[in-house]
């Protein structure tokens, strides 16, 4: 099993993300045969009825994640909810679920964006440059 810092974490549904402010996070690749990952986000009590609303319909949801520092590319996981505790001022919300798309496939994604918004020749690869060093959040589609 591999630690890590979980640096940032948002909720991405349909065309939205949602940014989950973090205090602490945490994720873990327990390197088993399924592929699993945990993530913990301790986060404000202000989203305790959101992530409330998600476990209680026992559905996935999609999460991006950097991991360690802000310059690393984000990682998107394919979750649920496994546990929702709630503290004085802070909850904790432990998510598990497998990888969607490893870092390299960031620049796949970013390039579809781009072409998606009508961009080709210099143009294009003028963005694609500036985009893929400021790392933007990405919409990704569900697989389900």
């Amino acid at each position: 099993m591999k630690s890590f810092k979980l640096y940032s974490l948002d909720v991405v549904e349909d065309d939205t993300s949602i940014e989950v402010p973090l205090v602490d996070g945490l994720i873990l690749n327990k390197e088993d045969e399924r592929s699993t990952w945990l993530l913990e986000a301790y986060t404000d009590l202000s989203l305790y009825d959101y992530f409330q609303k998600i476990s209680e319909q026992n559905r996935d949801i999609i999460i991006e994640a950097v991991i360690t520092k802000k310059e690393n590319a984000p990682a998107y996981f394919q979750t649920n909810i496994v546990s929702l505790t709630k503290f004085e001022k802070h909850i904790s919300v432990l998510f598990e679920g497998r990888i969607r798309r490893n870092k390299s496939d960031y620049s796949e994604l970013l390039l579809e964006s781009l072409l998606q918004k009508g961009l080709e020749g210099p143009a294009l690869l003028n963005e694609f440059r500036e985009k893929i060093q400021s790392k933007p959040k990405l919409k990704v589609k569900s697989n389900k």
